[in-house]
């Protein structure tokens, strides 16, 4: 057998292995898809108009934060530790937070998670939110019923004195406006 008759066969050889590969990651992408078309529809929390029920929590600087020390017009952010979209949507976040009228008394970052996966998150936060670390469970993320992350608020006192979600998606790509 020559050299190149060889060649042609470790060739052919190598076009069937990646054929195959191929099928294989179509199969999975193909699974996937049906995965992701069967997940839960709806919001991510609680919508626009609705009343955030009441909550107690301590930050990691030892202060207490509840529903009624949220100012008017604060914005209110829940991350994922272990999130992809939530690591890709923390810098636009900080951005946003630091152009608060109030600064950080005006933020609240929600992490979820446990370890080391939250240094970053915490170390990015601290300086223009009050940062509260708790499970998927606990009074916060309960509180604003939050099923799915990342998820960024903005809330305000509505004509009864509730504290209520004045906006469900927030945009980060801008300013935050300044209260009137």
């Amino acid at each position: 057998m020559s050299i190149a008759a060889v060649v042609a066969m470790l060739a052919a050889l190598l076009g069937v292995l990646n054929l195959a590969l191929m099928l294989g990651v179509i199969r999975r992408l193909r699974e996937h898809t049906e995965l992701l078309s069967r997940a839960p529809e709806g919001t991510a929390s609680i919508g626009r108009g609705e009343a955030v029920d009441a909550f107690d929590a301590v930050t990691v600087d030892g202060e207490t934060v509840s529903r009624e020390s949220l100012l008017d017009g604060s914005v209110v952010a829940f991350f994922s530790a272990t999130c992809a979209p939530c690591q890709e949507r923390l810098p636009k976040f900080v951005a946003y937070a630091r152009t608060l009228p109030e600064g950080r008394r005006q933020a609240l970052a929600v992490v979820i998670g446990e370890g080391e996966d939250l240094d970053g998150f915490v170390t990015a936060l601290g300086p223009v939110a009050r940062v509260v670390v708790e499970k998927a469970s606990d009074p916060v993320n309960s509180a604003f019923g939050v099923q799915r992350y990342p998820v960024v608020l903005a809330v305000a006192r509505d004509d009864r004195g509730r504290l209520t979600v004045r906006s469900d998606r927030v945009n980060l790509n801008r300013p935050a406006p300044v209260a009137a």
